[in-house]
């Protein structure tokens, strides 16, 4: 829902985006009517970061279009800048942090059910929950497999799945967001690690279907995830500054 320019938001969707011309426009435009849906009033951010084609051209025209829209944008190619630069700029009560090829309405339901009935801080929706539905390639879930791995041994992730789908109340968890040292991919993985000791953390099933390969070559990413890995090591098990 759009509200006037004077009423506070009471929901925030924010979205990191990179190279995304050939599906934003579309996945956006779905999605607006579809928060019609939900009685709240609700904007989204749409955080482009570094994209070197038509994406920030078309944020704009999104943002010009409709009321509840806007843009931010980063210079640099950094999912977990952009995720953070959305986290801190929502003004909703309550955030849902989505991908441009996700854009699960039914997951916000799910979790705003959570939210508003004061059971948890934090919604994680999880494709690797045992009634999760992941249908991506097999190289995607082994990788998400992996990562998890990585996770639970470097600092004793409890949970199933760090990346993706997230909802939370925003004032407990901007003092969480905060608190991360690492950004690009493992900025997600720190903020759930991190909420899972300081606030209420609980999963739910999600269903994914892969809409278009990933925007950044999987294997392009490794040398950063096993930095930032170490980095999270060092400053979450070992207790130091990193």
């Amino acid at each position: 829902m759009a509200p006037k320019s004077d009423t506070p938001y009471e929901m925030t969707v924010v979205i990191p985006v990179y190279n995304e011309e050939g599906l934003l426009s579309t996945a956006i435009n779905d999605l607006i009517p579809r928060l019609a849906e939900i009685p709240l009033t609700t904007e989204v951010i749409i955080s482009q970061n570094g994209s070197k084609d038509k994406t920030p051209e078309i944020a704009a025209e999104l943002a010009a279009k409709y009321d509840n829209v806007r843009v931010l944008n980063t210079d640099e190619p950094n999912y977990g800048l952009a995720l953070r630069r959305g986290i801190k700029a929502a003004k909703g009560t309550y955030v849902m942090c989505d991908e441009i090829d996700i854009c699960d309405v039914d997951f916000y339901r799910a979790a705003l059910e959570i939210l508003q009935a004061n059971k948890a801080d934090m919604v994680v929706g999880s494709k690797r929950h045992p009634d999760a539905n992941d249908a991506r390639p097999p190289m995607r879930k082994f990788a998400t497999w992996v990562l998890n791995k990585m996770l639970k041994v470097a600092v004793g992730f409890q949970g199933t799945d760090t990346h993706g789908l997230k909802a939370f109340r925003r004032e407990p968890v901007l003092p969480v967001v905060d608190l991360c040292i690492v950004d690009k991919d493992l900025f997600a993985s720190e903020l759930v690690i991190r909420a899972e000791r300081l606030i209420r953390v609980v999963e739910i099933p999600v269903t994914i279907m892969e809409k278009r390969p990933p925007s950044i070559n999987l294997f392009k990413r490794v040398p950063n995830v096993m930095r930032n890995m170490g980095r999270l090591f060092v400053v979450i098990r070992l207790n130091r500054e990193a």
